[in-house]
């Protein structure tokens, strides 16, 4: 259930201003933009959107019994991660950064946005596919770039995506939780990977990836040996050296 439109302010405002209005929007539909004017990314920054990347969102309802909504920023970040490795970057290694990024070779590929409307989730992803937007703080790069001639579709993507994606939700309910996070640690930067965490409350920590509890926070170590479980951040790895 794939439903794309040429230009679009955001694919999840849309898709939240449907639900707002009363649609049946269904899990598993999808809303393509092929530009967006509006997109966001978290803590409210704008999301570049030149024509030929992957913009797009979907909706997961929340049911009684599921694991708790936010740790479906782990579920779609691993769908993602499947998508460009098994058929787009087989030979790069894709890496999950906590707490809704996949990079390569340390540059950021794609992003994901969640937002919660009622028993729903709006999950929006943005994929470089063809282009690799310049960032202030961190750098990009692009499928296309990564994989040369054989990258440049965003529609394939997106249906590698929308399987890949089905599947991890499944386990999500089936396996709950803890299983989630054990795949997500396991795509993510090895432990013992330097992380610079800037908050609104205490400006800049440095320490170590140490892990997720168990609620899929992210634990770092610091300097002195302590862990700090960390909520909410923005998060960078520290270039060795």
């Amino acid at each position: 259930m794939i439903e794309t439109i040429e230009v679009t302010g955001s694919t999840n405002a849309d898709l939240i201003d449907r639900i707002g209005n009363g649609e049946a929007v269904l899990e598993g539909k999808w809303l393509q933009a092929e530009r967006q004017t509006g997109g966001r990314g978290r803590l409210g920054r704008k999301w570049e959107s030149p024509s030929g990347n992957l913009f797009c969102s979907t909706v997961i309802d929340v049911r009684e019994g599921d694991p708790p909504a936010h740790s479906l920023s782990f579920v779609v970040g691993l769908a993602v991660s499947d998508a460009l490795k098994r058929s787009l970057l087989p030979r790069t290694p894709t890496v999950l950064k906590w707490p809704n990024d996949v990079l390569v070779r340390g540059a950021k590929i794609a992003g994901i946005l969640l937002e919660r409307v009622g028993d729903k989730v709006v999950a929006g992803v943005g994929v470089n596919v063809c282009h690799a937007p310049e960032l202030p703080d961190r750098e990009t790069t692009s499928v296309l770039y990564e994989n040369g001639k054989h990258g440049g579709n965003p529609g394939l993507v997106l249906s590698l995506l929308a399987d890949a994606l089905v599947q991890r939700v499944s386990n999500w309910r089936q396996f709950g939780l803890p299983a989630t996070l054990d795949a997500w640690t396991g795509a993510a930067h090895p432990v013992g990977t330097a992380l610079s965490i800037k908050s609104g409350d205490e400006g800049e920590v440095r320490g170590s990836f140490a892990g997720l509890d168990q609620n899929g926070a992210l634990l770092l170590c610091l300097a002195n040996g302590a862990l700090r479980t960390i909520h909410a951040g923005d998060v960078a790895m520290i270039a060795e050296g």
